[in-house]
């Protein structure tokens, strides 16, 4: 795992990939899994949201698109909860920058780039679970998809995530660690409610979420239920690609910045 090379005076030792590896993967993990709050609000609560509100009235016998009501709030919980854990995954840099962690890089062989992809990995390995947990939970209390729709929003709930493992990091780099969760909390919920996670927006307000980075991965994630026009899945495609840009310019200049003092 590490690689030699030679200087005039003595040899530098450089580790492979600028240091990252599934030793230090694992142990980020592990760290992130001991904090109970997150456990609480990532894991929890969107299994609980969804079966108090999946469940109510006839939400398992109306149909929506290719599968049910039901089914259409499993896939939204599932999105929230994977919103929350990678945002949260990302925000936790706010902490080790208090801890100046940020700073002591510049004097480790672990490269920025490796530090920052390894925060990425850990942010979308908790949203993975936590979409698991959600669906799991739908299966067995009456969510109605076809195979194919099980399958893609699954995937598409977890991989349109990373836009706010982006968001998270660049918000860790901004807030103070002190109540860094307690403002994105909230905040989270709010985009959620604006960008048409939770219910169809209509009106002129639904014009206005189409700006929101949580309307594109709403829209994207709904899709295989098959009620989403190509030109809606266009506009969603564009909301993503144009929101993960500026996130990750975002945080790669604050974290350039942070390490640079």
């Amino acid at each position: 795992m590490i690689e030699t090379t030679r200087t005039a005076t003595k040899p530098v030792r450089t580790p492979r990939l600028g240091g990252l590896s599934p030793a230090f993967l694992s142990l980020e993990l592990r760290r992130m899994l001991r904090n109970r709050r997150t456990l609480i609000f990532t894991l929890i609560m969107p299994p609980v949201f969804f079966v108090i509100f999946g469940l109510q009235g006839g939400n398992r016998d109306e149909s929506f698109g290719s599968g049910n009501v039901t089914g259409y709030i499993m896939v939204s919980m599932a999105l929230y909860g994977a919103l929350l854990a990678t945002t949260s995954g990302g925000a936790m840099v706010a902490v080790e920058r208090a801890h100046g962690w940020t700073r002591q890089l510049r004097l480790t062989p672990l490269r920025p780039v490796a530090y920052v992809a390894t925060k990425i990995a850990v942010a979308m390995s908790l949203g993975l679970v936590a979409v698991t947990t959600v669906f799991v939970v739908g299966a067995f209390c009456g969510a109605s998809l076809t195979p194919v729709a099980w399958v893609a929003c699954f995937l598409l709930a977890w991989v349109c995530s990373l836009v706010f493992a982006a968001f998270g990091l660049l918000m860790g780099y901004l807030l103070p660690s002190e109540n860094v969760m307690q403002l994105l909390g909230p905040g989270l919920a709010m985009l959620s409610f604006a960008g048409g996670l939770f219910f169809p927006i209509h009106g002129w307000f639904a014009a206005v979420s189409k700006v929101l980075p949580t309307y594109g991965v709403a829209t994207l994630v709904r899709t295989p239920f098959g009620d989403t026009g190509a030109g809606t899945v266009a506009l969603a495609v564009v909301n993503v690609v144009a929101w993960t840009a500026v996130f990750v310019v975002g945080a790669a200049a604050l974290f350039r910045r942070d390490t640079a003092r």
